[in-house]
């Protein structure tokens, strides 16, 4: 042999690591071939775990990431999960827990997460019908979602797959995962009820959204079957600006009926309420109570004198990923979804009242 010719096993033979690994990079470490590699890769059964753990922990050690085009050639399949969320102000990190929850199961499986943003106030189908005719993406997940949703009939019709968070009223069966906004609501007013609020105000989101709508459904049921007066917000809903809620609240408190009692859709209109009502002269816990549904302890922790429901967005967002997922490779059913079921925070021992009417 030559002095400058080498044999397959000898170093000088590996070839220089340049740009990305590739499926070959793993079968020559591996002494594999690169269809062994490849099925490896994806689980395949016929393929041993001691071999599939091999191949994914040099994978790993490498940063392989497979070539998105070549699957998509093979497999007719883009492996890109596409999520839609309007871009209205982050709540206390309700989008980012989200995104974690889905993130969580999607980076255990071959499939990416893109992340699509649009104005709230513009076509919510719009960005979803750019992913569909771009073919950007096997499956999509979106929330906000309408009783009468252009965007469910839209993918049904074009076949694709797709989960919602939140629910329609259209008879169509979907996969869904929602907050069951009507039993928080209900339950919030008998909270406050049990506090001896009497007067009571709801700050319910924007009224074309569904969970809207439940959550409206179950503040009224609640104030009519305790016998309780509502005050109504006029037009403010979760979505304004925090000056307008705070304004509104306190146009509420210097009126002849004052609201003592609020139940609020979200976060930052809760601690829109109290700043409002503070700011007014009234004290949280003695003046007036509040009730938020939130995801994370925060209020516990910083403002414990308001009573709490507690929302999973990571949970939700592990449910979402799983289901697409299933969705995507046709292992489950347009009729899977789940709903949430409230659960308050428990009444500190000091703060616990009981009224004469037993509430």
């Amino acid at each position: 042999m030559r002095p400058d010719e080498t044999t397959a096993e000898s170093p000088a033979a590996e070839p220089r690591s340049v740009g990305r690994p590739t499926l070959k990079t793993i079968a020559r470490l591996a002494g594999l071939g690169v269809t062994t590699v490849s099925r490896a890769l994806h689980d395949a059964p016929d393929i041993g775990e001691e071999t599939k753990a091999r191949v994914r922990l040099l994978a790993e050690s490498l940063g392989y990431q497979p070539n998105r085009a070549g699957v998509r050639l093979r497999t007719g399949r883009s492996h890109v999960i596409a999520l839609v969320l309007a871009t209205e102000s982050e709540e206390l990190g309700i989008n980012s827990q989200l995104i974690y929850g889905i993130s969580e199961v999607l980076s255990a499986s071959s499939y990416q997460l893109v992340v699509m943003l649009h104005d709230p106030a513009g076509d919510p189908l719009g960005p979803v019908r750019n992913i569909v005719e771009a073919g950007a993406a096997d499956g999509i997940l979106f929330a906000r979602i309408e009783p009468d949703d252009a965007r469910v009939r839209f993918l049904i019709e074009r076949g694709v797959p797709f989960v919602t968070h939140g629910r329609t009223n259209m008879g169509i069966e979907h996969p869904y995962f929602d907050f069951d906004n009507d039993a928080y609501a209900e339950s919030a007013v008998r909270r406050l009820a049990s506090l001896g609020r009497r007067r009571l105000t709801l700050v319910a989101p924007p009224l074309h959204l569904s969970y809207a709508r439940h959550m409206t459904a179950g503040f009224n049921r609640g104030v009519l079957a305790l016998g309780l007066a509502q005050i109504p917000m006029g037009t403010i809903n979760t979505d304004s600006p925090h000056e307008l809620i705070q304004a509104e609240v306190s146009r509420l408190i210097n009126q002849g009926e004052r609201p003592d009692g609020f139940v609020c859709g979200s976060a930052v209109a809760a601690l829109a309420v109290t700043a409002g009502a503070e700011a007014a002269g009234l004290m949280l816990g003695c003046d007036f109570d509040v009730v938020v549904k939130e995801s994370s302890n925060l209020f516990r922790k910083f403002r414990p004198a308001i009573e709490t429901a507690h929302e999973d967005f990571r949970a939700a967002g592990r449910w979402l990923a799983q289901t697409i997922v299933g969705r995507v490779e046709g292992t489950v059913g347009v009729g899977a979804h789940f709903l949430d079921v409230p659960r308050l925070a428990p009444l500190r021992q000091s703060e616990e009242k009981v009224t004469a009417d037993g509430y």
